[in-house]
């Protein structure tokens, strides 16, 4: 039987619980949310499951050691005493780094510095040689993570951040990661069986993420990630599991998945960046849409569904552009006229968007678009006007 191991999974703030949820169904034991990831435990092979198939975190990393540290000297005694030869070889280019939260230390770049000394220092001591170091496209990346009395050490599992899936030919401008959008559609409770639209969907990736879901097809198939490297690593497994899961991908799933940008340039890029990540049928026969439209006109794909959107807002919109405000009202009014029986859940960093709109939210989750506070607002469409807390339902519109 092979060993358990420990792992950290991190994500964007906010979408621990739904991350927790995948690792779950991946197999992983022991779950633990905490701020910004999930802790888990489980054999390498999890660790890889986990890689491939969640949508949700950001990185993977295998705790490698842990124990209490008070100065430079004890960290520099904790990474000595890790077997870093049997994970990699000094042919293989090094990178390590650090995070702190109330560590006593001075200077953390001096701690850094300390780690990289003692991993280098063990591999010439060991195998004859010391790693180079490549802070651009590292073979390997070593994280260090010290609180107010803990080191913790970990090898880096999946290279690229896993919100790169491996088929983006354009980011667009401001683009969602994946991951994010992953977590909105799972935090708005989307499923292939409810049409859904994003009528702001720049280069795609709200849609092209809930096609892949319909499709099962697994987020991590057309990359490679950090553990290939790995002395550890075991190639047979993961070719099991990869054959797993181009196995279960089904591109004949019924859902309705719509996208509009008022850009046509935009939507062309979304069309490709569809095509890239192996949704051609889903285009063909209609299941996935995509067309420029002003999301003040547009018009709803089914009688009910969900909209699920990350419209412009203040760091986002262009100087020459409507002010955001006023167009968000429009929008609102187009939703209220021709949307009714819809819910729309909007992420934004503009806290008074339920005002713009006119709408009041009945939800709302606080989220990050990378260092950026947001809110996801959920709202109820119904036909008539904006009606304050405190208002019966029977007030007049």
């Amino acid at each position: 039987m092979s060993p358990t191991e420990s792992f950290f999974a991190i994500c964007p703030r906010g979408l621990e619980a739904a991350l927790a949820g995948e690792l779950a169904a991946v197999g992983a034991a022991a779950v633990r949310a905490e701020s910004g990831g999930v802790a888990f435990a489980g054999e390498l092979r999890t660790a890889y499951a986990a890689n491939l198939h969640s949508r949700i975190a950001s990185r993977v990393l295998w705790q490698i050691a842990q124990a209490a540290y008070r100065d430079e000297k004890s960290l520099y005694a904790l990474a000595a005493d890790v077997s870093w030869e049997r994970h990699f070889s000094p042919r293989q280019t090094l990178r390590v780094d650090l995070n702190a939260s109330r560590s006593p230390l001075a200077s953390l770049e001096f701690a850094t510095l300390t780690v990289k000394d003692a991993i280098v220092d063990r591999l010439r001591a060991k195998a004859g040689a010391r790693p180079s170091i490549d802070r651009a496209r590292p073979d390997v990346r070593v994280f260090v993570y010290l609180d107010a009395t803990t080191a913790t050490l970990y090898l880096d599992l999946s290279g690229e951040p896993l919100f790169k899936r491996g088929w983006r030919e354009d980011k667009g401008e401001a683009p969602l990661k994946e991951n994010l959008a992953a977590g909105l559609l799972a935090a708005a409770g989307w499923t292939p069986a409810l049409p859904l639209l994003d009528p702001f969907c720049g280069s795609g990736t709200i849609v092209i993420e809930a096609a892949s879901i319909a499709a099962r097809r697994a987020p991590g198939l057309q990359r490679r990630f950090a553990f290939e490297k790995l002395q550890s690593f075991d190639a047979a497994a993961w070719r099991a599991l990869r054959e797993q899961a181009r196995a279960a991908i089904d591109d004949r799933a019924a859902a309705l998945i719509a996208g509009s940008d008022i850009s046509t340039r935009v939507v062309e890029t979304a069309r490709r960046n569809a095509g890239l990540a192996g949704l051609d049928a889903w285009l063909a026969d209609g299941r996935l849409r995509l067309a420029a439209a002003d999301a003040r006109r547009i018009e709803p794909p089914a009688p009910v569904g969900l909209i699920v959107t990350n419209p412009p807002y203040g760091e986002q919109s262009h100087p020459k552009s409507a002010p955001v405000p006023k167009m968000m009202g429009e929008v609102a009014d187009r939703l209220k006229q021709s949307f009714a029986g819809w819910t729309a859940w909007i992420l934004t960093a503009d806290r008074g968007l339920p005002r713009q709109m006119r709408l009041q939210e009945t939800r709302k989750t606080v989220l990050f678009n990378g260092p950026l506070e947001c809110r996801f607002f959920r709202f109820e469409v119904v036909a008539g006007a904006y009606r304050p807390r405190g208002h019966s339902a029977a007030a007049t519109p």
